[in-house]
């Protein structure tokens, strides 16, 4: 089940981000984002337990595809645990949390930032149209590249 994220489900999305990615945040990082872009926090729930979520931020800059200054969905972080991938999870994570962006909060675009290595996730973004718009060097922590992938709402 998809739905929105409540500070309940905190302990749950750590343990779903530190079991999968090796980028990590603090407590107070996780419940910013709920407390104050809670529309577009999605976790995926199977038999009460989280087993992926999307997290997001609102700004306001300028766009990736368009060069014009507009309200921005950043895709801070997204990520299902192992054993529920290839389910279309992700996939409903996103379309979920992209449609409350544009709905509640007006996003005009979303972006966000991918390891170059990470073909799975991808794949996923331009299957939800998501076109590759930059290349930071060194962005992650371990020195890996990134690519800022993004699309129009």
């Amino acid at each position: 089940m998809i739905r929105r994220a409540t500070p309940n489900d905190v302990d749950g999305i750590i343990a779903t981000n530190i079991e999968c990615l090796p980028e990590h945040y603090p407590l107070s990082f996780w419940m910013e984002h709920i407390e104050r872009w809670g529309d577009a926090f999605y976790v995926a729930e199977v038999n009460g337990k989280i087993v992926g979520y999307v997290m997001c931020r609102i700004e306001y800059g300028q766009g990736y595809v368009r060069n014009v200054m507009r309200t921005l969905g950043h895709v801070v972080s997204v990520a299902v645990r192992e054993k529920f991938r290839r389910r279309g999870i992700a996939t409903n994570l996103m379309l979920a949390s992209m449609d409350a962006m544009k709905r509640v909060y007006g996003v005009e675009e979303v972006y966000l930032e991918v390891r170059v290595s990470n073909e799975p996730a991808i794949n996923l973004y331009r299957k939800l149209g998501f076109e590759i718009v930059k290349k930071i060097e060194n962005y992650y922590l371990d020195g890996e590249d990134a690519y800022v992938m993004a699309r129009e709402l």
